[in-house]
């Protein structure tokens, strides 16, 4: 049977810690622990599961404490969490079986579920390397948005691992952590420059997030799924300014790097519709839903544009044309989806009470 080390990196997590530690100790061999500075009770919690806690003092870089927790193991293969993520049965079970079977991959990438519903139906997933094995000495890079970086054999698993972040933590600490980079005259990284106009836009310094997605968009060496959505996020910044036109530009210039994906097509028709182009908008939302997600892309593949927003739009959409019969039709197609969204929940009250 091949075993595995599960290490975490973890700082004030008293309220999360004991829900992941519940699942991990269905099927770890051994739990790394790594503790960043926790001023409540993470540790003491985690003394309940494992007895190898360490101390890591931090110094705003991820990867390095990451690296750290993988140098503590000592099983066949490693597997990383976040103290805020959870493993629904079924998936440990999986997990559990595959520790059974005569592995060979050095990478097992599993699906991350950053969204989802109340019926833990996933709506914003994509894979990424969950299960390395430790004598290919994987390395962490990155201070910010940390990546291990797949080789040899790669497989593909069903097998989920739930994010159930609240909120954004600490809303400018990533972008702090860039600022000092800068401020160090590091040369950032195709990709880390990527991330650090994401944290730009977040932090809602529009003008500059624009002049880093330009940039970064024309670098021949960043990788073309972050290209499309730096297509996709500087539209939104665009948008945010009213400046539609430009953000239709940006849209279609992701038209150049690969074929059309939901997220794009369907903020395509948002803008249409801002813009008060009601035919512009239904031909895209209809393009949003003629299209299947890939989650091997390795991109962010949000489910619901592929389905559920396009509809909610197009009912709107057909709502303002005043064609009440396919505006109800696209209201029924988005409530078999999500039934107990507010939104469909507005609109089942409304069709109601036109029918009165």
């Amino acid at each position: 049977m091949n075993t595995i080390s599960v290490c975490m990196i973890v700082k004030d997590e008293e309220k999360n810690l004991p829900v992941i530690l519940e699942n991990v100790k269905l099927f770890a061999d051994e739990i790394i622990i790594v503790d960043t500075g926790s001023k409540d009770d993470t540790k003491k919690i985690a003394q309940k599961y494992t007895d190898k806690i360490y101390d890591f003092p931090w110094c705003d870089d991820f990867s390095k404490a990451r690296n750290f927790s993988f140098s503590k193991a000592s099983c066949d293969y490693m597997m990383w969490l976040d103290a805020d993520d959870f493993i629904l049965s079924a998936d440990i079970e999986k997990i559990d079986k595959l520790k059974k079977k005569k592995l060979k991959a050095d990478v097992y990438m599993f699906k991350y579920v950053a969204s989802f519903d109340e019926n833990f139906k996933p709506l914003f997933a994509y894979y990424r390397e969950r299960l390395v094995k430790r004598d290919k000495n994987f390395i962490w890079h990155d201070p910010v948005h940390e990546v291990l970086i797949p080789r040899g054999r790669i497989e593909y698993l069903d097998i989920s691992v739930y994010h159930n972040k609240k909120e954004r933590t600490s809303n400018d600490r990533n972008l702090k952590i860039y600022q000092k980079l800068l401020s160090e005259n590091v040369a950032l990284t195709p990709r880390q420059r990527f991330y650090y106009a994401r944290e730009l836009m977040y932090n809602n310094y529009l003008d500059e997030a624009i002049r880093q997605f330009s940039n970064f968009i024309i670098d021949k060496n960043g990788w073309v799924e972050n290209k499309i959505e730096a297509c996709l996020n500087l539209a939104r910044c665009y948008v945010a300014k009213n400046e539609y036109e430009h953000a239709l530009t940006s849209l279609f210039g992701s038209f150049i790097m690969g074929l059309p994906r939901g997220e794009v097509l369907c903020e395509t028709g948002n803008v249409y519709l801002k813009m008060e182009r009601i035919d512009d908008a239904i031909y895209w939302y209809k393009q949003a839903k003629a299209v299947k997600p890939n989650l091997k892309s390795g991109a962010f593949v949000v489910k619901d544009c592929y389905d559920f927003l396009p509809s909610l739009q197009l009912c709107v959409c057909y709502y303002k044309k005043g064609d009440m019969k396919m505006s109800r039709f696209y209201h029924e197609q988005a409530k078999k989806i999500h039934p107990t969204d507010r939104s469909v929940i507005h609109n089942e009250e409304f069709f109601k009470n036109l029918g009165k």
